[in-house]
């Protein structure tokens, strides 16, 4: 998985009643583009991951 500053991850619920979930990249600290990100929630809340299988990278400017 690659990502870049601006980018969005779109992380599915993984059980019922778990609504799908947007991440702005606001930092890579892999190389090439690669995990671990910086990312910021719609709610404000930053952390750190490496995105699971249940992810998919929306570009920046890609349609949603």
């Amino acid at each position: 998985m690659e990502a870049t500053e601006g980018d969005r991850l779109l992380l599915h619920g993984r059980t019922v009643g778990h609504e799908d979930r947007v991440a702005e990249v606001v930092e890579v600290l892999g190389e090439h583009g690669e995990p671990p990100f910086r990312v910021r929630f719609e709610d404000g809340h930053e952390t750190l991951m490496s995105p699971g299988p249940d992810t998919v990278v929306r570009h920046e400017g890609q349609a949603a």
